[in-house]
């Protein structure tokens, strides 16, 4: 499976972008995606996750209200709707993909075999 990420850029804070990650190659072994992001100086944080056949989604606290995550199954794309942006999202985007996600691990990027290459969001104050 390869993963490319899509739609970083730089916004004022109050704003909006939407990130896009498309897959490609064995998507069939797809259970489900997810965004990261990593700060300078932190840890890869979980950001949403989203299961690739019902579409349930899940969220870290700290974006819930504001991101949204959605797939589109006949684009094999995964996007990542982000309004209300603060300077503390600031950070490099990463989407993932896992073949034998479970719910208890949605969250912890060494379930995810798969990577993009990162997009970066920049939000000014």
């Amino acid at each position: 499976v390869q993963l490319q990420a899509s739609g970083g850029g730089v916004v004022q804070a109050g704003g909006s972008l939407r990130l896009s990650c498309a897959a490609s190659g064995s998507t069939f072994s797809i259970r489900g995606m997810g965004w990261f992001r990593q700060a300078p100086g932190k840890g890869r944080e979980f950001i949403a996750g989203i299961w690739w056949r019902t579409g349930s989604a899940y969220y870290d606290d700290s974006v819930k209200g504001r991101f949204t995550i959605t797939k589109d199954n006949s684009k094999n794309t995964v996007y990542l709707q982000m309004n209300s942006l603060e300077s503390e999202d600031t950070a490099v985007y990463y989407c993932a993909a896992g073949s034998s996600l479970i719910l208890s691990s949605i969250r912890n990027p060494t379930s995810y075999g798969y990577w993009g290459q990162g997009t970066q969001v920049t939000v000014s104050s």
